[in-house]
């Protein structure tokens, strides 16, 4: 999916022509799962199109900083932001987490990320595509360090990663004094595992939800409880 030159959404569209990472499903569950209740300032690191800020920007009144350290991908998401009807509410911001948080005092009430994923892999190709899809530039310890600083107290963050990295998320957001206290474990049908995982974490240590969700139905036909979770978004939910 999320291939073409552009993929429109209900209430604003992602051009998508110079970005390394398309518009794809990891994004659109990150962005309609993350919980924005209460939410004044919201920080997404590694923006790519846009697509994340945007669809928080639907569905909250925050204030939101989209950062991204690949050229093209910070022009392209400011031109979408500045395209759809938050511009007011959204500013582009084309740095690394590493920079932006030795240099900012701000802290947020949510922190949202679809991370690089892939350590140790073969890279691709395209410089900017390996950019946004391997940890060479953001290793999971760097992203819960940096998010660890820039979290408000009661504040709380949101990603997505592959289900296999689970233990060592767990694992490092500990050291940096954050706690698991929401997942979703997310299966591409039900025939097979689950591959990804959603996950909310906060400085405040508080029993773990955990839920399932499945993407599509034997039959190939979107998943009800997907078409829920999205249906602000698609333009056929």
């Amino acid at each position: 999916m999320g291939r073409n030159n552009y993929f429109q959404f209900k209430q604003f569209r992602i051009e998508q022509q110079r970005s390394a990472m398309k518009v794809g499903i990891d994004g659109i569950l990150l962005g309609a799962w993350a919980d924005v209740r209460d939410c004044n300032t919201i920080l997404d690191i590694g923006t790519g199109t846009g697509l994340i800020a945007l669809m928080l920007a639907q569905r909250s009144k925050a204030q939101i900083a989209a950062i991204e350290i690949e050229n093209n991908a910070a022009e392209e998401a400011a031109e979408n932001v500045a395209a759809s009807p938050w511009e007011n509410r959204v500013e582009v911001v084309n740095v690394s987490l590493q920079k932006y948080a030795a240099e900012t005092a701000q802290q947020f009430d949510l922190i949202v990320s679809n991370p690089p994923f892939f350590q140790n892999s073969l890279k691709a190709g395209n410089e900017s595509r390996s950019l946004a899809r391997h940890t060479d530039s953001l290793s999971y310890e760097t992203l819960l360090q940096c998010t660890s600083q820039l979290l408000l107290d009661e504040g709380r963050c949101a990603f997505i990663f592959p289900e296999q990295a689970v233990k060592e998320i767990e694992r490092l957001a500990q050291q940096h004094h954050l706690y698991l206290t929401r997942i979703t474990m997310i299966a591409p049908n039900e025939k097979k595992p689950a591959n990804r995982v959603l996950l909310e974490v906060s400085k405040k240590e508080s029993a773990t939800v955990t839920d399932h969700l499945t993407i599509y139905n034997n039959d190939g036909s979107w998943n009800e409880k997907f078409k829920r979770l999205t249906r602000d978004y698609y333009l056929n939910f």
